[in-house]
């Protein structure tokens, strides 16, 4: 793929296109109380997040590309165009990677645009066109030889549609990809071509027709998106149908134990409001999630909105990892049982990150807590951006919690991969990097929430009045805050800014994670250079005004190394601290630490020291301090504890420097000893 940049000429909408956001907005009533400050009037001038964007742009995107190409995703396509040939990659669902990478690509140009990557995608978009059936069928593990399909397909149009197919799953996301497409560009190219898609699937299903709970969800979210694009109900019922099969399927067993054979896994085994835990595969349910959102939060469901809201009490409250990790049960990728939250076996899959982060910003857009943005950051800053490497290019598909012994060493999730046979993590991630300014204001009314600390300059209309809103600011590295508020006139609003959950005494907004200590540190927030009283609502500061052009706000939050400890029921954590300041996670990794993570004790008494280290990592703040560490004398037999010094790291940047111990958990004394034997590699004689 060209990677050579020009300037493009602005993208107008078409008067058709006009019509069609017109008509969106005269159908549409309700929607969610809040509503994000869209992407395209956020412009990122942050030294955390805009050089992760560019490296996606510059090397992830075309990375991407490049790998659909080889690895014949693309010319599944082309088959399927000519109908001719056999289907040349392993999933059914391997044309999603072209969608999500074209989704990403969509954003990435709004932010930055490229005209050869414009044309590029145009040209792909040309194949997918042509690969698409003359009714709208859009799948190519079927069309390149209808007599002879995958063997996850089924004989028939989605026949498997409920285990296996993923047709639906494609088709959700193409819906995703040209939504982002069209907002980015202006064109129906590829908006065209899931509309068609999207009109044979309402055809297809509904009542009185085939009925279905799709296996893999994400259809649900892209017909919601497409309904917001059109104002088409059909699109919005669709949806929601889909959603009331859960639950209806009588070849399930109930009553068994077994995740697969009672429907668990599919997040099948209730109907959706009856609904109360996360269960079963991490990433379909939290796009599952996220669809019951949408769908309450647009039909003003009231059972859905409650059984989603105790979905979320059970998952964040007992299944999340302390680094916002998802999915704890390798079998699966799936959700465990309640507290179940092992480190030696950790799933964490980089795609529930992505999926937590859609579910999380749709929580918060329903009820305006900060809660749910204290959960997308710690997702954001942690178990999401752990999921590729600094070079951009190189991905975990699950994110290890520790790393210690020679079992642990040999598993291939100890160390990064370019690609996967099931490369649905490093395309994810490719959609999601240039979306996030989206996620980092919102408004409600005369109420602008800040949500997220990027360095940004925010076009925002307040009423009938256009405010411009300048974030400053070093974090996640420092605390210090700056807000400048532009008004085009003196304009009363209420600014609204996040006290993260972490700097008033919240590991958590659940008993799952807690500080070991309390803290006398205080958050401190002042106007034009003098402080000002607030109120707290829902976990943000309100600062109400007539705010004048150069008005200055300034917040300074407490930046103390934390210990963490787990709720008593993680069992697995019992006796143990993890690390924290700010919003990140932070691990001990082999190489700064004498080639070991797993003989760290990180007693009470330790003290530690943050300091800044531009040449290491990127750029980052590690956290060091004189710990016990246990010592085996082999020769003796002995053990013993030395005094050594603990340097760790932020999680997100582990395994950047080759492969060993690793480790997020720390014991807090001795209490135990485990005796390994570590393998004997016997050497192979020369012949």
């Amino acid at each position: 793929m060209p990677t050579t940049r020009f300037p493009l000429k602005p993208l107008l909408l078409t008067a058709l296109g006009l019509r069609l956001a017109t008509a969106a907005l005269a159908q549409q009533k309700a929607d969610y109380p809040i509503q994000a400050v869209s992407f395209t009037k956020v412009k990122l001038a942050d030294n955390f997040w805009l050089p992760r964007l560019k490296t996606n742009t510059d090397v992830t995107i075309p990375a991407s590309f490049q790998r659909c190409e080889a690895t014949n995703r693309v010319k599944n396509f082309e088959m399927a165009a000519a109908k001719s040939g056999k289907f040349a990659t392993t999933y059914p669902f391997d044309d999603t990677d072209i969608y999500k990478t074209i989704e990403g690509a969509a954003y990435s140009m709004q932010l930055e645009p490229d005209a050869k990557l414009n044309a590029y995608v145009d040209e792909l978009i040309q194949k997918v066109a042509a690969a698409q059936e003359p009714d709208g069928y859009l799948y190519t593990a079927r069309t390149i030889d209808p007599q002879h399909p995958h063997a996850w397909a089924g004989k028939e149009r989605w026949e498997k549609e409920r285990e296996l197919s993923h047709e639906l799953y494609n088709a959700g996301h193409l819906y995703e990809a040209a939504v982002a497409h069209y907002e980015a560009t202006g064109k129906r190219n590829l908006l065209n071509i899931a509309l068609k898609n999207a009109d044979l699937v309402c055809a297809t299903f509904g009542p009185g027709k085939r009925a279905v709970a799709p296996g893999h969800e994400i259809v649900e979210m892209g017909l919601v998106k497409l309904y917001r694009a059109t104002g088409q109900p059909r699109y919005l019922a669709t949806a929601k149908f889909f959603l009331d099969q859960r639950g209806q399927y009588k070849g399930y067993d109930p009553k068994s134990p077994d995740v697969w054979k009672n429907g668990a896994y599919w997040q099948d085994h209730q109907p959706v409001v009856a609904q109360k835990e996360a269960i079963g595969h991490a990433v379909r349910a939290e796009y599952l999630y996220s669809a019951m959102a949408d769908v309450a939060a647009l039909t003003g469901d009231k059972p859905l909105l409650a059984a989603v809201d105790s979905i979320w009490q059970n998952m964040v409250g007992k299944k999340l990892y302390v680094t916002g990790g998802t999915g704890a049960a390798s079998d699966g990728e799936r959700f465990g049982q309640n507290y179940e939250l092992p480190n030696a076996t950790a799933y964490n899959e980089t795609c529930a990150s992505v999926a937590d982060v859609y579910w999380q910003q749709r929580m918060w857009q329903l009820h305006g807590d900060a809660k749910y943005a204290d959960v997308l950051e710690k997702v954001l800053y942690n178990g999401l951006i752990s999921g590729v490497g600094l070079d951009g290019k190189s991905f975990f598909y699950s994110n290890a919690m520790q790393v210690k012994n020679a079992a642990d060493l040999a598993h291939p999730e100890a160390q990064r991969s370019g690609w996967f046979d099931c490369s649905c993590c490093p395309t994810n991630l490719a959609r999601l990097f240039p979306a996030l300014p989206g996620y980092v204001y919102g408004q409600q009314g005369r109420d602008v929430l800040v949500n997220l600390f990027v360095s940004s300059t925010a076009d925002l209309q307040v009423g009938k009045e256009k405010v411009q809103l300048v974030q400053q600011n070093n974090y996640p590295w420092d605390g210090g805050l700056q807000f400048t508020v532009n008004p085009a006139r003196a304009t009363a609003f209420n600014l609204l800014v996040r006290i993260p959950g972490w700097a008033r005494g919240e590991a958590l907004p659940t008993n799952l994670y807690t500080f070991a200590q309390p803290s006398a540190a205080k958050v401190e927030v002042k106007v034009n250079g003098q402080p000002v009283p607030y109120q707290l609502r829902n976990g943000y500061a309100v600062l109400p005004r007539k705010w004048r052009k150069g008005d200055v706000v300034t917040v300074t939050l407490p930046m103390e190394v934390r210990r963490v400890v787990a709720n008593p029921n993680v069992r697995e954590d019992l006796g143990k601290v993890a690390l924290q300041r700010g919003p990140l996670m932070y691990c001990a990794e082999w190489t700064d630490n004498q080639g070991r993570a797993s003989n760290l004790i990180v007693p009470p008494t330790a003290q530690f020291t943050a300091t800044y280290k531009p040449e290491m990592l990127n750029g980052v703040t590690t956290l060091t301090a004189t710990v016990p560490a246990v010592q085996v004398n082999e020769a003796t037999s002995s053990i013993q504890t030395v005094q050594q010094t603990l340097t760790a790291i932020p999680y997100y940047a582990w395994a950047n420097r080759g492969k060993g111990e690793m480790t997020v958990w720390f014991p807090a004394k001795v209490v135990d000893v485990d005796l390994v034997t570590r393998p004997v590699v016997q050497k192979e004689e020369k012949k």
